[in-house]
């Protein structure tokens, strides 16, 4: 029996490991690199109602730094599967929704413990197998970030059931809040396994059930998630994990009457399909489903002309080529005043020309492989748009070689016009492009900033007069929902700095706050009058 308002542990950020060289984290973590790299091919099941489904649609799935070797293979399903997966929710929530929220958060906590110890090294692991990353990268992401969320979003939850309204004499009214009235569909990426966990997880807390589908090039960091959920304790079709094409889980899930939610990151242009076909089933559905969706951003980087060139440098190295940039918020456009071009061109070709790219089972390499042949390609025609084009001049990178891995050199795009297309278009690869303006034209500046690409999603400026970031806060108030001072536009932490952008980056509901949290219940007002009258009549009725 639940009868005191429990509080949970208080949450501080994970702290990150530093892998230098000798330490033990370092040894554990190839380690395990190793020996998860080395074993037979996993046969990666979907898993509805706690059943493990196995099928004959089995597809490799395989390294992207070394895309000839078969680490596993992910079991495709069809229409039918998404629809046993919907009714194993449905048949779940029941039981899920009326258990009490401490229950609930008790299981993500340990699941964030397990992460924190014994599964860390597991899950680092897997996210560097399966979507390339080097220990740096998986240990912020995949160890740290999923532990935040876990914990950080108890501790939410808790906040947002303690909020009550007043009540007057005689009346006593509460709040409650209901999970929503169906299932959540939640569409996870393959660049951060933390989101592709939290997406599925934060519904689930706040006592929704969930069918989730993981990119196809996650479906392996996805098996481990699902394997930690289950090791916490999570009931069986709480969370109901589903590898099926697209299309397919799409023509089940948004015909369904009990569809609720979509919690999605992924490409604007597949949010924007998904929302129309949402709109156009509208009167199918008991209740309007909640939408939250953050998608694609073409983030910037303005330097003003009293900034320090070196941390400019640094900052373009770091927020353009960490993960390959395959970040939503890597740094994609810089605009570099010219005073203070002549030496940001010098170091930041010198800096790049020392970036190694290889394996992550390399400690040293800085930069790792793109993630599969698409991507590959995509990004090589960027670059030979560029080389191919009067109006910009490639200073460095842009070579490309697929022949073991997919991998692509940290490039940087001069263009001698602002509109230029790598300066307006989402490229998601190792490409950065440079634009030079007048040193006493910021404002200038500052409005190609805002009105050069669709998205919003991130954005930084470099400067050390303080009038000059007031201007840029002013002037950029609507490019970009999380916005840098002094510091690369990536790297947010939960708790921290809330994550999400407008325009057509998304929804901006701020994934790592409470406001996500609150996207994934329906509020009920009960009001409870203690001494009813008995008497129809008002005072004014009387003579």
């Amino acid at each position: 029996m639940s009868n005191a308002f429990f509080q949970v542990p208080y949450p501080e950020n994970e702290p990150v490991l530093g892998y230098g060289p000798g330490s033990p984290e370092r040894q554990a973590q190839l380690a395990k690199y190793e020996e998860m790299l080395s074993q037979a091919p996993l046969d990666i099941p979907m898993v509805i109602g706690g059943e493990k489904i196995l099928t004959s649609d089995k597809r490799p799935l395989s390294p992207p730094h070394d895309h000839q070797r078969v680490i596993g293979h992910g079991n495709f399903g069809s229409a039918e599967h998404v629809e046993k997966a919907i009714q194993c929710a449905l048949d779940a929530r029941s039981s899920w929704s009326a258990l009490a929220w401490e229950q609930r958060a008790s299981i993500f906590l340990k699941a964030a413990d397990l992460l924190a110890g014994p599964w860390r090294t597991r899950i680092n692991a897997s996210t560097m197998l399966a979507q390339g990353k080097n220990l740096h990268q998986a240990e912020i992401d995949a160890a740290c970030e999923f532990i935040d969320f876990l914990r950080f979003n108890a501790h939410f939850a808790q906040e947002i059931y303690a909020q009550q309204p007043e009540s007057a004499p005689g009346i006593w009214n509460r709040l409650e809040y209901r999970p929503l009235e169906g299932f959540v569909f939640a569409i996870t990426p393959f660049n951060f396994t933390a989101i592709a966990g939290n997406l599925p997880i934060s519904a689930a807390l706040m006592g929704n059930v969930v069918v989730w589908k993981p990119s196809d090039d996650q479906i392996y960091s996805a098996h481990v998630i699902m394997e930690l959920l289950h090791a916490a304790g999570l009931p069986e079709g709480v969370i109901n994990l589903v590898t099926v094409d697209g299309p397919v889980a799409g023509d089940v899930v948004f015909n369904h009457p009990d569809f609720s939610g979509l919690h999605f990151t992924g490409s604007t242009g597949v949010f924007r399909s998904l929302w129309q076909t949402i709109g156009g089933n509208i009167a199918k559905y008991k209740t309007y489903p909640r939408i939250v969706g953050e998608t694609g951003g073409k983030d910037f980087i303005i330097a003003h002309k009293s900034a320090v060139a070196d941390e400019v440098v640094a900052g373009i190295v770091r927020g353009a080529f960490e993960f390959q940039g395959q970040k939503c918020s890597a740094a994609s456009r810089v605009y570099i005043p010219d005073n203070l071009w002549p030496e940001i061109k010098e170091k930041l070709t010198a800096e790049v020309a020392t970036l190694k790219v290889g394996s992550p089972a390399d400690p040293t390499n800085f930069v790792g492989a793109v993630i599969n042949r698409r991507s590959f390609d995509k990004i090589k025609g960027y670059i030979e748009y560029a080389r191919d084009h009067a109006d910009a001049e490639i200073l460095c990178g842009g070579t490309c070689d697929d022949s073991t891995g997919y991998f692509v050199h940290p490039t940087v795009i001069l263009a001698k016009e602002a509109h230029f297309k790598t300066m307006e278009e989402e490229i998601f690869g190792p490409v950065v492009t440079l634009y030079v303006y007048p040193a006493d034209d910021f404002d200038g500046a500052l409005e190609l900033v805002d009105g050069t690409s669709e998205y919003a999603l991130t954005g930084a400026v470099f400067a050390r007069e303080r009038y000059a970031i007031d201007d840029a806060m002013r002037a950029l108030e609507n490019a970009a929902g999380n916005f840098y001072i002094n510091d690369k536009p990536t790297g947010a932490v939960v708790g921290q700095q809330p994550f999400g952008g407008a325009r057509g980056s998304g929804t901006n509901d701020k994934a790592g706050s409470m406001l996500n949290l609150l996207r994934w219940v329906s509020p009920r007002t009960i009001k409870e009058t203690l001494a009813p009258p008995t008497d129809y009549r008002y005072a004014f009725h009387q003579k």
